[in-house]
C-alpha cells in the first residue's frame, strides 16, 4: 500500500513563498511520476506541477511557471513544491499524487495515489 502525506501549508502574504512536502511510504517511489493539483472551493482539481520518477523532468501549468518549482528526493521518497511570489488566486487545497507512468500527467483521474490535501492560503 502506498501512501502520501503533505505538509507545509498555510496562510501567507501576498508576494510571499511556501514549501510543500510530500512524503511517500513504500519502496516503490522512484517508479512514480508525482504531481501537484490544487482544488478552490467549488472548483475541480487541477494541474499545478509535475516531474518524471528520476527528477529530469518538469512539467507546470502556465499560471506558475518561473514561481513554482517542483522538485524530488528519492532517497527520502519525498517531492516538493516550492511556492514564491504568491497570489491571492493560488488559494486552494493542495494534493500530491503518485502516477505509475513515465511522465507525469495532468489528468487527476490517471494518478494511483493520493494524500489528504493541505491547504494554502494567501491574503491581498
Amino acid at each position: 500500500q502506498v501512501q502520501l502525506v503533505e505538509s507545509g501549508g498555510g496562510l501567507v502574504q501576498t508576494g510571499g513563498s511556501l514549501r510543500l512536502s510530500c512524503v511517500v511510504s513504500g519502496r516503490t517511489f522512484r517508479a512514480y511520476a508525482m504531481g501537484w493539483f490544487r482544488q478552490a472551493p467549488g472548483k475541480t482539481r487541477e494541474f499545478v506541477a509535475g516531474i518524471t520518477p528520476n527528477g529530469d523532468t518538469t512539467l507546470y501549468t502556465d499560471s506558475v511557471k518561473g514561481r513554482f518549482t517542483i522538485s524530488r528526493d528519492n532517497a527520502k521518497n519525498t517531492v516538493y513544491l516550492q511556492m514564491n511570489s504568491l497570489r491571492p488566486e493560488d488559494t486552494a487545497d493542495y494534493y500530491c499524487g503518485a502516477d505509475r507512468f513515465i511522465v507525469p500527467r495532468q489528468a487527476p483521474a490517471a494518478y494511483d495515489y493520493w494524500g489528504q490535501g493541505t491547504q494554502v492560503t494567501v491574503s491581498s
